[in-house]
């Protein structure tokens, strides 16, 4: 009978794209034939079994995965169209292409999504700085800056593989420098703490006291026997066979004994050694077939065994530290230190800001811009104080920019908004704050959309420690933090972003006029690159894991989704989605970053802002979607634009409003909607409270009409849009208490004047419409905080009047009814409810505190019920409704009939 034994032999691979090497093997197996015994022979403790006893089954990916279904939301939604059906299928065999030749290169997705471990500027325990960079059309790599005179030859990149692998990433290695009249270290790895620790292992305690306090105490009698001398058993194998003992020929060698026959000879010459504490390898015989791979040894020596702790313990106590570091080294590259990364490439020599730099100075004063080096002592670095709040079935959101947030005309920084503008927040109601223009660009006027440094916080508010103050306070007040990320395109600036950085046209980007935005003269992101993949989801991870964000808001995906960048005339026929338009491979990033987001962060919250409202934009993307958890309505806004600017008050459509602000289908309760976001008031646009008051606002002590209807528009739009829609409404900042002047920022054109690019925070200080306006918004928000109407219920819309111009709708017990009409007040408007009893007003728009009329007192807030049928339901109210005015009523009693 012949047996096969499977050995397994580790081959080592080149390094991998992401710069390590040796840290990844592949396993070829070769096999031994050899006869088969009932004997077992001893062999270490903890050894696997064999690969051909236990296979371990490989799903198939092609052999219908548990719970996946690439059309599975279709049916939910409703829709029956073969031609986007097979498109989905076909994208997710796409996806799971993808997915294997991603982990061809990486260990898994984590290791994908992590690439700022490794890429950029880091410092490494053995008292030197790595630099990393991606730059596959580079001859020579170099990182120059002040510390070294910005010399090209000091600090770059060795020779062959040491200095750069097959896929384009260049390792840089940055020596501390040995102080004057201090020597090198004793041992060739020493390490040394920091940050973590760093006041640890400066007490003078020498390596070879930590070794030999680790052989005294770790190691029992006889254990340290073959680490003190390893090659024992070697030298006396080498002896028995070749020493002058041994066989002289071939057949003075004779044949080795078989397992059965050594083991007893081995029995028989260790029969009287005395007992020891080392483990027992003597064989227990069951009786059964011989196999080499189930050793049954002695329990009591094999639980020994893996109760041993491992020694790294020892080790990590030679570390010195971060006293020992500064008192023997000067830093390669100091804190703050400028820096750029030197190319030699087919175009010629060029400087460039690194990829992954984390803080840039763009700008410089009118010269290129440049890396800083951010490494603050542990001293000062930023310790957080809170965890990240718990996330809130419905989301009330303050949409910010920091540089207009001031009352000052000038760029305010993060430690002004800390202190002033999240106060305001919090007590406006706001459960989550949105960051806008927080990512590194060269251009402000821009409002932060043409970003130039992806993993840079703009330097122009503050460092990234007053960055991480600022979130660390927001979530102390529980504010969520959103930012706004913008993957859809990126500047075409060749000097400080990412086109053209190593000197060729398709590093980052797609070549040709795909390569290039239609119409904003951006760059669009090669998406079928792996590289670019590595570098766009490590981005999304960093942001998670540096600055503890809670969610992003992918701007503009119909840029990146579709080769005409979202500028075509949509129909709403479904080929649309999937014609030759339709970029399959960003649809794959976004699948991607949906699922890797959601895997390694379960409370992140992904937002898809896409005009287009590509169908499964929040479906899970197990089930054919993209797995967004909202998205954002556009056309609300747009329609309320609409009817300021064109409409007449009169000839508003209340059918119209009411499609357009829930006439998404089953996906409503992911819908994000906003009367006005900052699309409305910046650069050449106007806010709603400039179009609604006009010069009104100049004299806000009369009540005049235009005023009056200003204040009752104003508060009418936003309690509908916040109520009818969706679990998630968004306000841009200042709009909240009708902010009377747009946003334009300073450029060319005004002078470069800031006039214009801050807040009016002082308005609130004085009585009047502003006041008033915020009390009312904050009413509006304590509807959730008090009642949870917007998270427990989603609206029953059964009332829609377009002659009366009213609409009404029920969520839960609550009532709401809106009254457009500009002259016409109903002293006993009839609307049905279903629950019999007593309905009390919460909310009223039109009372006085609220800048309103002050049409209903307070004793006619309490109305009963009429046993009627009305709106399809089994009671009916009648209500005092004025002109433009909109209620909230509570059932606060049940009426049994």
């Amino acid at each position: 009978m012949i047996t096969s034994l499977s050995l397994l032999a580790r081959i080592p691979l080149p390094p991998t794209n992401d710069g390590s090497v040796g840290g990844r093997s592949i396993i070829r197996r070769r096999s031994v034939v050899f006869p088969s015994k009932k004997w077992r022979c001893s062999v270490s403790p903890g050894q696997p079994p064999p690969p051909r006893q236990r296979r371990r089954q490989l799903k198939n990916p092609d052999d219908g995965e548990k719970g996946i279904d690439p059309v599975g939301f279709l049916l939910k939604s409703g829709i029956s169209h073969k031609g986007f059906a097979l498109y989905l299928r076909e994208r997710y065999k796409s996806l799971k292409d993808l997915k294997d030749e991603i982990l061809t290169r990486h260990i898994d997705f984590r290791d994908m999504a992590s690439g700022f471990e490794l890429l950029g500027m880091h410092r490494n325990v053995q008292h030197r700085v790595d630099f990393m960079e991606w730059a596959p059309g580079a001859r020579y790599c170099a990182v120059v800056g002040d510390f070294n005179d910005w010399s090209p030859t000091e600090n770059c990149a060795r020779e062959g593989h040491f200095g750069h692998d097959d896929y384009g990433y260049w390792f840089v290695i940055l020596e501390d420098k040995l102080r004057d009249g201090e020597e090198p270290d004793e041992l060739y790895f020493q390490q040394y703490n920091y940050v973590d620790d760093y006041d640890k292992g400066d007490s003078g305690v020498t390596a070879e006291e930590i070794f030999k306090k680790a052989n005294d105490e770790y190691w029992e009698p006889g254990e340290d026997r073959f680490i003190k001398s390893r090659f024992e058993i070697v030298a006396k194998l080498y002896e028995e066979i070749f020493g002058p003992n041994g066989p002289q020929t071939e057949e003075e060698l004779e044949e080795i004994p078989d397992a059965k026959t050594r083991y007893k000879m081995w029995k028989e010459q260790h029969k009287d050694d005395p007992p020891s504490n080392l483990p027992a390898y003597d064989v227990i015989d069951s009786g059964k077939e011989y196999d080499i791979f189930k050793v049954i040894d002695d329990p009591v020596s094999r639980a020994k065994f893996r109760a041993k702790k491992s020694p790294i313990a020892y080790w990590l106590e030679t570390r010195k530290g971060r006293k020992a570091w500064l008192k023997k080294y000067a830093p390669a590259i100091p804190h703050g230190s400028k820096y750029r990364v030197y190319l030699n490439t087919p175009s010629g020599p060029l400087e460039r800001i690194p990829a992954w730099a984390t803080y840039v100075n763009p700008e410089a004063e009118g010269n290129q811009g440049y890396a800083i080096h951010w490494e603050p002592p542990p001293e000062d670095a930023y310790i957080w104080k809170h965890k990240n709040p718990k996330v809130s079935k419905s989301l009330r959101i303050y949409e910010v920019h920091i540089g207009i947030s001031g009352s000052e005309p000038k760029i305010a920084s993060f430690s002004e908004f800390t202190e002033k503008v999240l106060p305001h927040v919090k007590e406006a109601g706001y459960n989550a704050i949105q960051l806008i223009g927080i990512v590194e660009h060269k251009d402000y006027f821009t409002v932060g959309y043409r970003v130039t440094n992806m993993f840079a916080v703009s330097s122009r508010y503050g460092t990234p420690e007053d960055f991480k103050h600022l979130v660390d306070e927001a979530h102390g007040l529980g504010l969520l933090v959103f930012m706004d990320i913008v993957h859809s395109y990126s500047a075409a600036d060749e000097m400080v972003g990412l086109a053209l950085f190593d000197g060729s046209n398709d590093c980052y980007f797609h070549t040709g006029k795909r390569g290039h935005h239609k119409f904003w003269g951006t760059r669009m992101f090669k998406y079928e690159d792996l590289d670019v993949l590595h570098y766009l989801l490590s981005n999304l991870n960093w942001w998670v894991v540096e600055y503890h964000i809670d969610g992003f808001n992918f701007h503009s995906l119909a840029s990146m989704m579709y080769t005409h960048n979202g500028f075509a005339s949509f129909t709403g026929d479904m080929e649309e989605f999937y014609n030759q338009y339709v970029d399959r491979a960003a649809l794959l990033y976004l699948i991607l970053a949906n699922d890797i987001l959601h895997d390694l962060h379960p409370n992140i919250i992904t937002i898809a802002e896409d005009a287009t409202l590509y169908p499964g934009l929040c479906e899970p993307t197990s089930q054919g979607g993209l797995g967004f958890d909202y998205f954002v309505n556009p056309r609300a806004s747009e329609m309320w634009l609409s009817f300021l600017e064109n409409d007449q008050d009169s000839s508003w459509s209340m059918s119209k409003i009411v499609n357009t602000l829930v006439g998404i289908g089953k996906s409503s309760d992911k819908m994000l909607l906003y009367a006005e976001n900052h699309n409305q008031s910046i650069s050449g646009g106007r806010s709603f409270a400039e179009i609604l008051y006009g010069r009104a606002l100049e004299k806000p002590s009369a009540m005049n009409h235009s005023l009056l209807r200003g204040c009752s528009l104003h508060k009418l739009i936003r309690l509908i849009t916040y109520t009818i829609g969706g679990r998630a409404y968004l306000n841009f900042m200042g709009n909240e208490f009708g902010h009377p002047e747009r946003v334009e920022f300073p450029m060319s054109n005004n002078g470069f004047s800031f006039s214009l690019a801050h807040r009016r925070w002082d308005l609130l200080e004085q009585e009047g419409v502003h006041r008033d306006l915020l009390c009312f918004d904050k009413d509006m928000m304590n509807l959730e905080k008090t009642e949870r109407i917007i998270s427990r219920w989603l609206p029953n819309i059964h009332h829609i009047n377009d002659a009366n111009m009213v609409i009404s709708y029920l969520r839960g017990p609550f009532l709401f009814i809106f009254n457009f009409h500009p002259t016409n007040s109903y002293d006993r408007y009839i609307v049905g409810v279903e629950e019999a009893g007593e309905y009390q007003v919460i909310l009223n728009s039109d009372e006085r505190k609220y800048s309103g009329q002050g049409s209903i007192g307070e004793d006619q807030y309490v109305r009963k019920t009429m046993s009627r049928r009305v709106d399809g339901m089994r009671n009916c109210l009648e209500i005092p409704l004025p002109s433009r005015s909109g209620q909230v009523y509570k059932l606060t009693r049940i009426l049994r009939v």
